[in-house]
C-alpha cells in the first residue's frame, strides 16, 4: 500500500464511542518507534478519557531540520539511529507548537500486540526501544530540567501493551496522577476500545493489502514487499526507498499488514503444516527459535509469507545503522527469501545520511531485474503451490 496512508493515519484521530467527560489536556506524541504500529490505541485511549481530538498531537516525520532545529544538543547518547532522532521530535513538541501542551505522553512500551501471540515465545520489544524515552529525556534535564522550567508534564509509563490486564493495571497507576477525577471502570472502558480501534485498524490495512495481491493476482502482475521494522515508515528513518520504487509503477505491501485471511493462509501453508515441518501458518519455530522480539518475529514471518506469495517476486530488507536486533536475521530473511527465487535487495546501515544518487542507482536495478525476472517468478512459485489460487486472490 502506499505509504502515505500510513502517514495520513495519524492525523486522523478517532470520535469518542463513549461520553467521556470533557478534560482540557493538550498532550504531545512523539511519532517515534512502536508508535508506527500502535498510535491508534494511543489516540483512541484519550479521546475516550474526553480529550479532545484535535488536542492530541504528533510530532511531524523525522527529519534533519527537525533534528538541527529541535534536538540540537539534546542527543541521546546511544548507537541506535531511531533513538536518537527522539530528541528532534520531543523538541519539536515542546517548542515548535503554536499551542503548548501539557502533557508530553512517552509510553515505554514493554511488550507490543502482535498476531503472532500464542504461537512465539514473548513479544517484547527492542531493549534499546524500551530505554529510549528515558535516554532521550535525560538530554532535556541535563543541565536544567526543560520540561519543569515549560510547566509540562512528561507522562512516560512502562506498559506491557500486549497484556490488555496488566497494560490496565499500569495506565491507571500513571495517569491517575494526571486525571485525578479518573476512576478505573472508565479507564477500562477506554482501553478496551482502543484496542479495538488498533485491531480495526490493523485489519484496514490489511484489506488494503489484499485488494493490492488480488490486483495483482488478476493482472499477473508483481509487487514488491518491504521487510523492516514500524520506524521504517518514517519517511526519515527508511528514507522513503519504497516510495521511489512505487514510482516504477510497483505496488508496495508492508510486511506488518500482510493478508491474514484462512483461504489464503491454508493455500499458501497447507503443505508445510501437511509435512510437519509448522503447527499452524503462525508457526515460525522451524526458522526462528529466539522468538522472543515482537518485530523480529513478525519480520520472519513475514519474509517467508513473501518467499510463497507468487505475484511477490521481490523482498526489500530495511535495517538501521548498527541495529543489534537486526543483525542475527539478516542470513536467515534472504535465505527465507531466496529459497523459491524471490529477488531480495538489501538497504542496510539507513542513518541521516540519504545518498540520493546511489538510492537511485539501486533502485533502477532493482526496477531492471524485476521487469526481466518477474514472469518466470510468479510461474515457478504458482507451480511450486501445485493448487489453485482461492477466489479471495483470483477471482474465478
Amino acid at each position: 500500500m502506499p505509504i502515505q496512508i500510513l502517514q495520513k493515519a495519524f492525523a486522523k484521530a478517532p470520535f469518542a464511542k463513549s461520553k467521556p467527560p470533557k478534560r482540557d489536556f493538550r498532550i504531545g506524541i512523539p511519532r517515534v518507534l512502536n508508535q508506527w504500529s500502535t498510535h491508534r490505541f494511543w489516540t483512541t485511549l484519550f479521546v475516550e478519557l474526553g480529550i479532545n481530538r484535535r488536542s492530541i498531537v504528533y510530532s511531524s516525520d523525522t527529519s534533519e531540520v527537525q533534528q538541527l532545529k529541535f534536538g540540537k544538543g539534546r542527543g541521546a547518547v546511544d548507537c541506535c539511529y531511531p533513538v536518537k532522532c527522539m530528541s528532534g521530535h520531543y523538541g519539536e513538541l515542546l517548542n515548535g507548537q503554536k499551542r503548548p501542551i501539557d502533557i508530553l505522553f512517552v509510553p515505554i512500551i514493554l511488550t507490543v500486540p502482535s498476531f503472532l501471540r500464542g504461537h512465539v515465545r514473548e513479544n517484547m520489544a527492542c531493549p534499546r526501544v524500551i530505554a529510549g524515552p528515558e535516554s532521550t529525556r535525560a538530554g532535556f534535564r541535563r543541565e536544567k530540567d526543560v520540561f519543569k522550567e515549560m510547566g509540562v508534564h512528561y507522562l512516560s509509563p512502562a506498559v506491557s501493551l500486549a497484556d490488555p490486564q496488566i497494560a490496565t493495571r499500569q495506565l491507571y497507576d500513571a495517569l491517575k496522577g494526571v486525571i485525578t477525577d479518573l476512576r478505573m471502570t472508565e479507564l477500562r472502558a477506554a482501553v478496551a476500545t482502543a484496542y479495538d480501534a488498533l485491531q480495526e485498524f490493523d485489519q484496514s490495512l490489511r484489506r488494503q493489502s489484499l485488494a493490492v495481491l488480488s490486483e495483482c493476482a488478476t493482472q499477473n502482475r508483481p509487487c514488491i514487499l518491504a521487510l523492516g521494522r514500524p520506524y521504517h515508515m518514517d519517511t526519515g528513518i527508511g528514507h522513503a526507498i519504497e516510495s521511489e520504487l512505487q514510482a516504477f509503477g510497483y505496488p508496495i505491501l508492508w510486511g506488518q499488514y500482510l493478508p491474514l485471511d484462512a483461504e489464503i493462509l491454508d493455500w499458501l501453508y497447507g503443505d508445510l503444516i501437511k509435512a510437519g515441518r509448522i503447527q499452524s501458518p503462525f508457526d515460525i519455530s522451524d526458522i526462528w527459535k529466539t522468538s522472543h522480539s515482537a518485530n523480529t518475529n513478525e519480520l520472519l514471518w513475514a519474509a517467508r509469507y513473501g518467499s510463497i506469495m507468487p505475484w511477490i517476486t521481490c523482498s526489500i530488507r530495511f535495517s538501521s545503522y548498527e541495529c543489534g536486533m537486526d543483525q542475527p536475521t539478516y542470513s536467515p530473511v534472504q535465505e527465507i527469501t531466496e529459497a523459491l527465487g524471490t529477488l531480495f535487495f538489501v538497504f542496510q546501515d539507513l542513518d541521516e545520511t540519504k545518498p540520493a544518487g546511489s538510492v537511485r542507482i539501486r533502485v533502477e536495478t532493482i526496477a531492471y531485474y524485476l521487469e526481466q525476472k518477474s514472469p518466470n517468478i510468479i510461474q515457478s512459485k504458482l507451480e511450486a503451490l501445485k493448487t489453485a489460487p482461492p477466489e479471495l486472490l483470483l477471482p474465478t
